[in-house]
């Protein structure tokens, strides 16, 4: 009974087309929606979304999928008829619950009852590289060690332009494989030169087609270095430069921390505006306070300009178990030559405080807390659980929909509040979260979980 009347709920709300914008225009329908960079290397069929799974929720059926600067596309399934393959290989659809986030996925759907209904969801596999042509972490450890002049050799990173100022491996010149024909001079004259390519790891094809093209050109020594980027950040540093720190941190809001490597006196005297105090040798201090490796926190550390200061705190780092420090060439003398801030005074205390920038429309635990314990006259707390899962107790003055009606029953919404969701997890109540903003709705959610007790009483547990 329940079935047919939530299939019978979702074939009222197909005008709304479930979590999706309005129907697009015939032009816009032949761009299958997927990351600019991904387009590149992988054209899609009418009927797929090619981008990152992000999420999957059993108990709405749903599925959330990163397509890049764009809102997510949402797609329902069946638990027993969704085919899921990872590197060719068949997996049970259960396999989603656990499957890595931001991996590489092509989806294929089908529309079942005026609802996106993904049918296939394809998880891509390591790209096949001829051996030959590989060379490991250790193989290019070395040559970095040695650098371009002694090892004779060119390091080219294959990613996009904000990847490689987010951090690239030290040495490496950028030559992006889109847009690789505009910048071949960037290429060494001798084709007999060791060329070596990386981008961003064991699916990334940039750097494997980068390889092709130079192939063509007539180079004979080219190698890739598969892993790439993910993994060297998690053994070594990066290097990056204050016109980038400011370019991929600083003016797209990205946290970070600047960490001023040089003794206290140097960085008393004038250091970068925020930047917290590790001179060399007191790793101690702020072992406490690091972030939790799993964060993946940018740890930009600075000298004077040499660099041996900052490449010294940056190993001590990463042996502590941070997976992404970078060094900043050039160090203090060029931040100070971009006109960047710089402040004098005795620095920040020796404590590492990083908090990732927060998924957007999520609620901080403390504002949902306040909001549901005295919910204002404008503001509506939307509980999109199943009702099974809401007899355990509701928020007192909560509004139950669940998330898998949540399209077809949108018009019981008031648009003069602002709506905020909740469910136990998380998953459900973003994904509802989306749709609401589709749907143009004041909207947020509480990207945590919560308890909720028989008296309206909850407890949520810190991500």
């Amino acid at each position: 009974m329940f079935r047919k009347t939530l299939i019978g709920a979702l074939a009222l709300g197909a005008q709304m087309a479930f979590a999706q914008a309005p129907a697009a225009a015939p032009a816009e329908q032949a761009k299958p929606p997927q990351p600019g960079m991904c387009a590149a290397c992988h054209k899609l069929e009418a009927n797929q979304i090619g981008g990152y799974f992000d999420s999957a929720a059993f108990k709405s059926l749903s599925m959330q999928i990163d397509v890049g600067g764009k809102a997510p596309q949402i797609l329902r399934f069946d638990a027993t008829g969704l085919e899921v393959v990872d590197d060719g290989k068949a997996m049970k659809p259960e396999y989603l619950r656990d499957a890595k986030k931001r991996h590489e996925v092509i989806v294929t759907w089908a529309d079942k009852d005026g609802v996106k209904t993904a049918t296939k969801i394809n998880f891509k596999g390591p790209v096949k590289i001829d051996p030959k042509n590989v060379i490991d972490y250790a193989g290019v450890a070395k040559l970095v060690g040695e650098g371009p002049a002694k090892g004779n050799f060119t390091l080219i990173d294959s990613r996009p332009l904000l990847r490689y100022q987010e951090g690239a491996i030290p040495g490496a010149i950028h030559l992006p494989f889109i847009g690789f024909d505009k910048f071949v001079d960037r290429l060494p004259k001798d084709k007999a030169q060791l060329i070596v390519f990386y981008c961003g790891g064991i699916t990334c094809t940039l750097s494997p087609n980068s390889l092709k093209k130079a192939q063509l050109m007539g180079y004979t020594n080219l190698r890739v270095y598969r892993e790439g980027e993910p993994e060297w950040k998690t053994r070594n540093y990066l290097v990056t430069t204050p016109t980038f720190v400011k370019a991929a941190y600083v003016d797209r809001d990205i946290p970070h921390v600047l960490i001023d490597a040089r003794s206290a006196d140097d960085a008393t005297s004038g250091h970068i505006k925020g930047a917290v105090s590790v001179p060399v040798g007191q790793m101690a201090a702020v072992r406490k306070s690091l972030p939790a490796p799993k964060l993946n926190a940018p740890l930009i550390v600075y000298d004077g300009r040499g660099g041996e200061q900052a490449v010294a705190v940056a190993q001590a780092l990463i042996k502590a178990g941070q997976k992404n420090v970078l060094v900043l060439k050039g160090g203090m003398v060029d931040w100070l030559a971009a006109g960047y801030a710089v402040e004098s005074g005795v620095p920040a205390p020796k404590q590492i405080a990083y908090a990732p920038k927060p998924r957007a429309g999520s609620l901080p635990m403390a504002e949902f807390t306040t909001l549901a314990k005295n919910t204002p006259a404008d503001v509506l707390i939307l509980d999109v659980r199943n009702p099974d899962e809401a007899q355990q107790g509701m928020i007192k003055g909560a509004v139950l929909i669940p998330d898998e009606e949540l399209a077809a029953r949108l018009a019981e919404l008031p648009k003069d509040k602002r709506i905020v969701t909740h469910c136990l997890t998380g998953i459900r109540a973003e994904m509802a979260y989306h749709k609401l903003k589709e749907a143009g709705y004041n909207a947020a959610f509480l990207n945590n979980e919560i308890e909720v007790a028989k008296n309206g009483s909850f407890k949520i547990t810190p991500r």
